[in-house]
């Protein structure tokens, strides 16, 4: 008797209990059926003004930036430049050791000297000749020698003429000076080190003619690069002021390209102003080109672009497929009329990723668009049944 009582009381609390879960149940799915109105948030359509704009990173660098180089090879001497020293066109930067191209030089000009004598000898024998053959002396075999000797005379006086202005211009080599006003921003050498010039001339120093006036160097891809055109603004960022906004503008886009993993893209010049020379060579840019502009645009927020409801997600798919070459520039929207979405297809212009201007459709400014379903993004489960309540029977 007391066992049938108490499989009675076990079976009694399992009624009980699956009752209340069932009831939790049925509270939890009215909890979470929302209207129309709490579950799809929406934002207002706007008026006002909207840029478009490309993208890219970029490298500053001067206008012209000149390598400083030796055409003899020597030892380093002495240093008259260091880095951030302004010079001027024709200052002296170094000296190499030109105790051999001295040695050459004085070698040569005794060459020269010597040439001047044997010269000045053939000369008197030419004459002396010329009075000997005239008086029968001599035959015109003789007169023709001292004649031959004279031209190879003065021959070998402008081949060691020659020789020793090539030697005092590798003396002047060996004085290294600035081919340009402006800034060294390297040094490659240092005193005692040998610099070789004979198969290719090696880069003693780097100099900036004109910091005030910079460039950057940055690479849009093939997709962008269509829409930058010469004199259009430019806007950039440097990490050293991240909160400092600088302009420029479009100088060149250049038409070479460069492709690496099937990417292709362009190398576009900014022209930048440097008054202050705060911007300094090799810093990264992050650049903004400036496409398009729109005074007093109609403005969809793009969230409300993108916005797909559950069930026309996949008839939209269907249509696309059907339709591959619709028209880029439209787009849908969804507003919400009798606590339901409606779709409204707009035509579409230029975007700032945040809004897009509207061309054409029905809507005006004030309007509410759907941007997001708030039951679908709580999460993956809610529209799940909770788990199964399971009891263990003892």
């Amino acid at each position: 008797m007391n066992i049938k009582k108490l499989l009675w009381n076990k079976l009694t609390l399992v009624l009980v209990l699956a009752a209340i879960g069932a009831a939790g149940f049925s509270l939890w799915q009215k909890g979470n059926q929302k209207s129309s109105g709490e579950r799809y948030k929406t934002q207002a359509v706007e008026s006002g003004d909207i840029t478009q704009t490309v993208s890219a990173n970029g490298t500053l660098n001067p206008v012209v930036l000149v390598n400083v180089g030796t055409q003899v090879s020597g030892t380093v001497k002495k240093l008259y430049a260091d880095f951030n020293d302004k010079v001027k066109e024709g200052e002296v930067l170094m000296e190499l050791d030109a105790a051999l191209y001295e040695a050459q030089s004085r070698q040569s000009e005794a060459n020269v000297n010597s040439a001047q004598a044997a010269l000045e000898l053939a000369a008197a024998n030419e004459a002396r000749s010329r009075g000997l053959y005239a008086q029968e002396y001599i035959s015109k075999q003789e007169l023709d020698q001292a004649v031959q000797s004279l031209k190879s005379a003065r021959a070998q006086l402008a081949l060691a003429r020659a020789q020793h202005e090539r030697d005092l211009t590798n003396l002047g080599y060996s004085v290294i000076r600035s081919p340009v006003s402006g800034v060294v921003v390297a040094r490659e050498v240092d005193v005692g080190q040998t610099v070789a010039a004979s198969f290719q001339t090696p880069t003693l120093f780097k100099i900036a003619q004109d910091l005030q006036k910079m460039q950057i160097d940055s690479s849009f891809a093939e997709a962008d690069v269509g829409n930058i055109k010469e004199d259009q603004a430019v806007r950039f960022t440097v990490d050293a002021f991240p909160n400092k906004s600088f302009e420029g503008t479009v100088k060149q886009v250049r038409l070479n390209p460069t492709t690496q993993q099937n990417v292709v893209t362009y190398n576009v010049v900014v022209s930048v102003d440097n008054p202050e020379q705060i911007l300094m060579p090799g810093m990264t840019a992050y650049v903004n080109i400036i496409v398009a502009q729109r005074k007093n645009a109609l403005l969809v927020p793009n969230a409300a672009l993108r916005f797909k409801p559950q069930d026309a997600a996949a008839q939209g798919e269907k249509r696309k497929g059907k339709n591959d070459k619709r028209e880029a520039a439209v787009g849908t929207v969804y507003v919400l009329e009798n606590n339901q979405i409606k779709p409204i297809t707009l035509a579409i212009g230029i975007t700032d990723n945040r809004s897009t201007e509207v061309l054409s459709g029905e809507i005006k400014a004030g309007d509410q668009v759907v941007v997001e379903d708030t039951q679908l993004s709580s999460g993956a489960t809610q529209n799940q049944a909770p788990s199964t309540f399971r009891m263990r029977m003892f």
